[in-house]
Formats: C-alpha cells, sequence, structure tokens
C-alpha cells in the first residue's frame, strides 16, 4: 500500500501528528453511518435498489462453481487466537473513534446476502478475525483486525521486534499494550518497515520514540529507497488520487450489505494520527542477513512488486517466512483504478519464485502484513505456487494475445484465468481485478492507444455524447431501450448507451437513474472490492452527489519534513495555471542555509523549472530562509510574508515575480466530478498557496 500526497478522503484517515479527520458520511452527521446487522431487505438508500433475479442466479451460480468446501483458510484464519479485546471500539487522541471493528459485525450472522458476491463475502467473514494471535509458539505473534493491516511481534532475547506499526499511532500503541497485557510487558528493540504504503508505517510514533531510533537505542530497518518511495510515489498526481479513492474504496458508504463490506485484505483503515520516522538501518542487498536482540532475519529485497521497495524476510531459527504485502489473501492490483503506475506483474512473479526456492522448501509457516497465516510446508509452497503463476499468467498471456493483434479495449475479454487457478482461494482477485489488471498489462507493454486511427484523438464524453444520443434517436429511445437491457439482466450493455445519455443530458433524472441502477446490480455482481465499490459509489453519486460532504484535511508533518525541497518545487510547476502564466518570464534564486541548499528557479515558455546546485548571476529574486521554516510552508501554517516580518526570511531583488508566481498557484480540491452532475453539496477546501497536499496513502 502506497504513500504519497493523499490517503484518501474515501480512506477516511487522519495522518497528522495528532489530528483528526472527520468523515461525513451518507445521511451522517459527521461520522461514517454504520448499519450492524442491517438485514438485506432494506437499503440505506431509499433510491437505492434491491439485488435483481439476475444477481442472484449469478451468485447462485458462483456458488455451485467455486470449492467452497475448502475451509482450510478458515482453520488458519482461526489458527494460534489468544484473545479478544474487550471493547470493538479504538479512540483517536483527538476525541474521535480511530477503529470501530463492530460495525462490521453483521457479517457473522452466518447469513449469505444476496448484495455481496458469495466469493467476496467469504473473504469479508475471514477479514473478521480480531485480536492476538500466535505464529510460532512462544516466538512470533500477531495482532489483527485493528488497522488494514497486521501488526506482528517477533519475540526477542530482552525485547519486541515489531514488522509495520499499522497506520495510525493510536491502533498501532493499542496493539501494543494489549500484547504486553496478555503476554507481559517488554520494550521495543526494533521496528521494520515491509514497505513504502502507509498502513505499514504510519502508527511507528506509537510503539517508538523517535529519539530512541536517532540514538540507535532503537533499529528501524527498511529497504534502501524506502524513504524516497514513501514521499515521492504518486505526489503529483495526488489530488486527482484522492478523489478517485474515494470511488476504489467507497468507505464513505454505509458499513452495510448495499454498501461497503470489506477492503479485500483488511476491513477498513484507521482514522487515527499517523506519522514517519526515516529509517537508521537500510537494506540494499538482493539478500541480507541482521540478528538483532537474538533473532536472525534474513531479507530479500522486493523492489517493483505491490510497491517500489519491499521486504520479504525470513527467520531460519522458526522456519518462518514473512512474505510482507508480495503474498497475501488475494491476488493484487496490477493496475489500481484509483491512478497509479502499472505494477510489474512479470517481475512479481520472479520475485514470489525467489521466495519459493530460497526459503519456501523449508518454512513451516508463512505469514503477512495483511491475512493470515498459513503452515505446512505443502500448503505454503501451494500458495506460493499459485501466487506466483497466477501473476506470471497475466502477464504471459496477455502478451500472447497483443502479440496476436488483442487491443488494450479487447484483451479483458479476452483473458482467462487458468480453470485450475480459478479454483484456488489464493489465486481470487478480491484487491485487483482481473480485468483491470490484464488492461494494465497491456499499458505498461504498448500504452493505451490501441492502434485504431479513430481512438487515437478520442473527443471527450460531454462532446462526442451528443452525437451518439442524436444519432440513437434521443432520450426516449435510448431511455426504453436501457431499461429493456435492464430487465434482462445486461446491466453493462445498459451502462453503455445510458451513460452517452448522461453526459449529453447531465439533468436527466431518469437516465441518472437507470444508469444509478445498473451501476449497483454490476457492483453486487462483483467479486473485487475495486470494482463493488467504483459502481456502488457511482450509483449513490448519481443518486445523491457526493457523500454528505468531506473530510477536515489534515497535514503529515513527518511526511512534509522528509520531502525534498525539490519535490516541493516540482509540485509548484504542477500547481500553477499555465494559461495565465503567458508572457511572465523571471529568475529566483531559492538559498536555504540550515542545509546547505541552493535552487534555480525559472518561469519561461509559460512553464515553472528548477535546478538544484545553481544560482542565476543576475536574478529577479533571491529568496532566504532555512529549510525548517520552509516546512511550516509547506503545510500551509504560516505564509512567506509572515515569515519575512518576522525576521525569519529575506526577499533581495524584485518582489514581483514572487506575487506573480503566487497568483498563479491553484488549490486543488478532491471534489471534482467524475459523471456530470455530481457537483459537491459542500465545497472542500484547497491548499493554500505554495502549500504541498497532505495526506498519506496506502494500497
Amino acid at each position: 500500500m502506497k504513500l504519497s500526497a493523499k490517503l484518501t478522503l474515501a480512506l477516511s484517515i487522519a495522518l497528522a501528528g495528532g489530528a483528526m479527520t472527520t468523515v461525513h458520511a451518507a445521511g451522517g452527521g459527521g461520522a461514517i453511518v454504520n448499519n450492524p446487522g442491517a438485514a438485506e431487505g432494506k437499503h440505506f438508500d431509499p433510491k437505492g435498489t434491491l439485488p435483481s433475479k439476475f444477481t442472484m442466479e449469478l451468485r447462485k451460480g458462483v456458488s455451485a462453481t467455486l470449492p467452497f468446501e475448502d475451509k482450510r483458510d478458515f482453520d488458519e484464519a482461526k489458527k494460534g487466537f489468544i484473545a479478544e479485546p474487550p471493547y470493538k471500539q479504538i479512540m483517536a487522541d483527538a476525541g474521535h473513534v480511530a477503529w470501530d471493528m463492530g460495525s462490521y459485525q453483521w457479517l457473522l450472522q452466518g447469513k449469505d446476502f444476496q448484495s455481496i458476491h458469495p466469493s467476496l463475502q467469504r473473504q469479508a467473514v475471514l477479514n473478521m478475525a480480531y485480536g492476538l494471535y500466535e505464529v510460532v509458539p512462544g516466538k512470533i505473534y500477531q495482532v489483527r483486525g485493528y488497522d488494514l493491516a497486521n501488526i506482528s511481534f517477533i519475540k526477542g532475547d530482552t525485547g519486541w521486534i515489531i514488522y509495520d506499526p499499522l497506520t495510525a499511532a493510536e491502533t498501532s500503541r493499542a496493539a501494543l499494550a494489549f500484547i504486553n497485557e496478555k503476554l507481559g510487558k517488554r520494550p521495543v528493540v526494533a521496528v521494520v518497515y515491509s514497505h513504502s504504503h502507509g498502513d505499514h508505517f504510519g502508527g511507528v510514533r506509537g510503539v517508538v520514540d523517535e529519539a530512541d531510533v536517532r540514538s540507535g537505542k532503537v533499529m528501524l530497518i527498511a529497504a534502501d529507497g524506502f524513504m524516497e518511495a514513501a514521499i515521492s510515489e504518486n505526489v503529483f498526481a495526488g489530488n486527482a488520487m484522492n478523489r478517485r479513492m474515494q470511488w476504489q474504496y467507497a468507505v464513505l458508504l454505509p458499513r452495510d450489505p448495499h454498501g461497503h463490506v470489506d477492503q479485500a485484505i483488511g476491513k477498513n483503515v484507521a482514522a487515527g494520527s499517523a506519522g514517519l520516522i526515516a529509517p537508521n538501518r537500510l537494506i540494499s542487498k538482493d539478500f541480507e542477513e541482521i540478528t538483532v536482540d537474538g533473532v536472525k532475519m534474513v531479507f530479500q529485497n522486493a523492489p517493483d512488486t505491490e510497491a517500489p521497495v519491499q521486504l520479504n524476510t525470513y527467520f531460519p531459527q522458526f522456519k518462518a517466512f514473512w512474505a510482507a504485502e508480495v503474498v497475501t489473501g488475494t491476488i493484487h492490483n496490477i493496475y489500481t483504478t484509483r491512478g497509479a503506475a502499472v505494477r510489474n506483474a512479470h517481475n512479481w512473479s520472479k520475485v514470489i519464485n525467489e521466495a519459493l526456492y530460497k526459503f519456501g522448501q523449508e518454512s513451516e509457516v508463512m505469514f503477512a502484513s495483511h491475512s493470515w497465516p498459513r503452515w505446512g510446508n505443502d500448503r505454503i509452497q501451494e500458495v506460493l505456487r499459485a501466487q506466483r503463476d497466477a501473476y506470471a499468467n497475466l502477464n504471459n498471456q496477455t502478451l500472447h494475445y497483443v502479440n496476436k493483434g488483442v487491443t488494450i479495449n479487447e484483451i479483458h475479454n479476452v483473458y482467462e484465468v487458468p480453470r485450475s487457478l480459478q479454483q484456488s482461494w489464493a489465486a481470487r482477485s478480491y484487491h485487483g481485478d482481473v480485468q483491470n489488471n490484464v488492461r494494465g498489462v497491456v499499458n505498461r507493454f504498448i500504452g493505451h492507444f490501441d492502434g485504431n486511427p479513430t481512438n487515437l484523438i478520442p473527443l471527450s464524453p460531454k462532446d462526442s455524447a451528443p452525437l451518439y444520443v442524436e444519432m440513437m434517436g434521443g432520450s426516449a429511445r435510448i431511455i426504453a431501450k436501457g431499461k429493456a437491457l435492464i430487465a434482462q439482466g445486461k446491466y453493462l450493455h445498459a451502462t453503455e448507451i445510458l451513460n452517452k445519455l448522461v453526459f449529453a443530458e447531465p439533468r436527466n433524472q431518469e437516465a441518472r437513474r437507470l444508469l444509478a441502477d445498473a451501476f449497483e446490480q454490476l457492483g453486487y455482481q462483483a467479486e473485487s472490492t475495486s470494482v463493488r465499490n467504483t459502481f456502488l459509489q457511482g450509483a449513490f453519486e448519481l443518486r445523491n452527489g457526493l457523500p454528505g460532504g468531506v473530510p477536515v484535511r489534515s497535514s503529515v508533518p513527518d511526511v512534509i519534513r522528509a520531502m525534498s525541497t525539490e519535490q516541493w518545487l516540482d509540485f509548484l510547476g504542477i500547481s500553477m495555471d499555465p494559461k495565465k502564466a503567458e508572457g511572465m518570464r523571471f529568475t529566483i534564486n531559492l538559498v536555504t542555509p540550515d542545509n546547505g541548499e541552493k535552487y534555480l528557479i525559472e518561469l519561461s515558455n509559460a512553464t515553472l523549472t528548477n535546478i538544484k546546485g545553481q544560482q542565476a548571476k543576475n536574478p529577479d529574486l533571491t529568496i532566504t530562509l532555512d529549510r525548517a521554516e520552509l516546512n511550516r510552508i509547506m503545510m500551509g501554517v504560516v505564509s512567506f510574508d509572515d515569515l519575512i516580518k518576522a525576521g525569519k526570511a529575506r526577499f533581495d531583488g524584485d518582489r514581483k515575480p514572487f506575487d506573480q508566481l503566487r497568483s498563479l498557484m491553484t488549490s486543488f480540491t478532491p471534489n471534482f466530478e467524475i459523471l456530470p452532475g455530481t457537483a459537491p453539496k459542500s465545497p472542500a477546501a484547497g491548499l493554500a498557496p505554495f502549500a504541498l497536499p497532505d495526506q498519506l496513502d496506502v494500497d
């Protein structure tokens, strides 16, 4: 899961050092609407629809073809259970609820919900694990169900080695307190970040003190390149991803059989305070061994898989393999629908294969940052091979068809998961989605263009839709045909034409209602949480607009302090409005004495560029301030003028370029329309001029 300039409204994470995010959910007044024990016959939205006969038939058909008699996952998910805490909520330091596992208890009623794909419901129930579990007797433990990820504890000679301290300080602190209560209090001697996504490091301040890391008292281990990946991955498109994440994760929807049911790799994400402490021990070799507090750890660098940097770990003393987020209880995203660089399915498969032959031949338990452990060497090898082959097949079969002329707009209707993998629960796509993943592989290798000149310069939907509507004979004929297709259960066909009508006539309420009805049934039928959530969020917004508002934005001081000045200047180049910059030209020297850095900033050709280590001989303006003060500007806490008045910043030369640059800044807000006519019910706060986006990203 990934950190960037965003962790999104949809994920409802408050990611400031102590700040909170309030989520205004559908029908709620400031907290997520939960419907524990929700009945299938009731819908949280009076405009919503119940499962159609076609959806129920599809569910019945799926149930007949998948190996539901294989209960091994359930046995493994329960194995090693020690204790469950007496509460279901964890409170944030700011006073709100940071974590509420109880809001999903309705999943444990033992009822088959017709509005949830049966395979996805199975996964959602498996993800209800909550409490302390023993992985290796007396040595390795996990606290599960406290956040999207698991937090793992390895017992050393004197203290705990913690793997992945969750998203929020509140949940990681609660997990540490719980294991200390049950097994005896021990100090934390080391922390390992498995990879560069926020749900694997954001809670670090809940388990260790930064001073102990800086002094070396606590070893904080990560892969070489961790800080760069944790800060830069997807920063530049952060606002767009923020908005799109609301659709992929849809956690602003009620927790209900007709709404949010699961996040595939866990229930949800904690709404607490997150931070970041820089590691003091980096793993740079392909395989590297470290012994900490009597525990030998063999790290496997696994870059370019689920994250840009990632570490698997083998514990030879315990014959235990930690699979990080390379191998979990689902096939992951190759293409993430919120938007991200396409991941490398080929390399992902290779890394799993390396692990299989390096560690998997003797491992007796495999555990990970999500899902549940697998025990026994045969079982471990079975799961490793299934996931290895699933990623390899995604890559190889897709490219096989690409080389036969199948395009990005056809591949998802041609590619088939091999039957043997279809019968493997370890190879089901709950987080990722096969249809989007194969399109991602095509895009990775040959790009978005399908080779058809018609699609080389496509019209925007608002321009093409009226043409289609006119040629199809107008809205009445489209609505009639849409109703007919929906009545036949041909929901994708219905969306093809109704989407055109909604773009051509955004205020056509009947068209919007019909499109929402089709989206809702497609959501009910989806096995992937990303697909389900996207269709259900789309249905909600077509009917109601954005779900009741947006969270309070909150900064992440640890992350901003760790960002380079160059990254901030690059983001200013993205934030400025180029149309307003026509004819402007200037050079600015930026000097930050406390860290000895200098930058040359230039505006020309309506483009802002920067270069580190250079200074213009005759700049229009020189700005001098400490990087420590620049951090405050980047967070939107103070302005340059505030610092000048306080004597903490100095302008030498003509101030005009600065005022011009400030006038070009655009405030991005993650509430733009994805479908027409879904304007926000309340304005979203934008960024102050020169301030950075401010959230972490998981996924």
